[in-house]
């Protein structure tokens, strides 16, 4: 246990430095490290949305993927597994990026935003907590998706091997992969040093099993500690280098990608809290554990990179001003999809201990 608890501390480390040095190179103010963003960012380099201003492949995610998958082929952790209710996941991979948009961050940008001072991320923060507590109760309720089941190995391969094919891309820069030059896209710091920091965190994500989410939760359930030691180590550690490398600004008006509608920033995080637990990881853990062989949350990440698409085909992203009238309704969607999938497979008895047996084993 001990090991593991040195592993997630690290894990956390490398995640709060990575997300302040990334930013000090060239990556978005208070966005070193976005899943959310920077999986728009690859939909429209992929031409799934047309705002040339958010189009770029990002290394970071690609990174984060390959170091998974490196270290679980090492390591003999890389386990093909899935068929646990598809179509579901797909659709909560999309929702887990409406939350996010509409906030305007990740649950790792959440952090980040909040270790450089910008307070209006205490909403999403409580937001993203109560998420998590709504989840954890419909576990305790009885709450299981189906089982999965191990599937041949090849299933396993297919999210590294289309990540590896965007590295690729990345470096042939071929003429259908979109790049902006200005703006948020044209953002970000040198390609080798943006790579190396996503596939150490990557690999050590997956040998630590570190998820934001997953942390609050095994705290909020059984006390485990694990896990929320990380992400308490990441938000330390990037708070003393936002400090140390000019990058704090306490305040809430005129953060950047900010808004001040702190409602609708809770119902978002709230959203992809609840989402979260409901599959059981963040939107960075669904990518670490597409790495290692998870096919229900290559699933996911799909659907998230569909979801990276479609917010800005609908205008569902929020923009300084606050969120659109779309994306309100859309988070109000997602809730609700959330709580009829929540019901829709609660048994009566075996949540709570199922979950507390997953949250011993981490």
């Amino acid at each position: 246990m001990r090991r593991i608890i040195d592993v997630s501390i690290i894990t956390g480390a490398l995640l709060g430095l990575g997300g302040v040095l990334l930013v000090y190179l060239g990556n978005p103010a208070n966005s070193g490290i976005c899943v959310s963003c920077f999986i728009e960012n690859i939909a429209g380099a992929l031409q799934l949305h047309k705002n040339i201003r958010m189009s770029y492949l990002r290394p970071e995610l690609i990174g984060f993927v390959l170091g998974s998958t490196l270290m679980a082929t090492k390591t003999r952790r890389f386990r093909v597994r899935g068929g646990s209710a598809p179509v579901i996941r797909f659709f909560m991979g999309f929702f887990l990026i409406v939350g996010c948009t509409v906030f305007i961050g990740c649950p790792i940008k959440m952090f980040l935003r909040l270790s450089a001072g910008d307070l209006t991320a205490i909403a999403a923060t409580v937001g993203l907590v109560f998420g998590v507590w709504v989840g954890v109760r419909y576990i305790k309720g009885g709450f299981a998706l189906p089982r999965d089941e191990e599937l041949p190995r090849i299933n396993g391969f297919v999210i590294p091997l289309f990540t590896f094919l965007l590295l690729v891309f990345l470096f042939l820069n071929p003429s259908f992969i979109k790049a902006g030059q200005k703006g948020p896209a044209a953002w970000h710091a040198p390609l080798p040093i943006s790579l190396l920091i996503g596939l150490a965190i990557g690999a050590f994500a997956q040998k630590s099993g570190l998820c934001i989410t997953g942390g609050v939760r095994n705290f909020l359930l059984v006390r485990e500690r694990t896990l929320l030691n990380g992400v308490i180590t990441a938000f330390l550690v990037a708070l003393i280098f936002s400090i140390l490398l000019g990058q704090f600004r306490w305040g809430m008006n005129a953060q950047p990608a900010s808004h001040l509608s702190h409602g609708w920033t809770f119902l978002a995080m709230a959203l992809v809290g609840f989402v979260s637990i409901l599959i059981d990881g963040c939107p960075f853990r669904q990518l670490i554990k597409a790495g290692q062989g998870d096919v229900d949350a290559g699933v996911t990440t799909l659907g998230m990179l569909v979801g990276g698409g479609l917010v800005y085909v609908w205008v569902l992203g929020s923009t300084s001003a606050g969120p659109t009238f779309q994306g309100k309704i859309a988070v109000l969607i997602g809730m609700i999809f959330a709580a009829v999938v929540a019901m829709a497979f609660r048994k009566k008895k075996g949540g709570s201990q199922s979950l507390k047996l997953k949250a011993t084993q981490l």
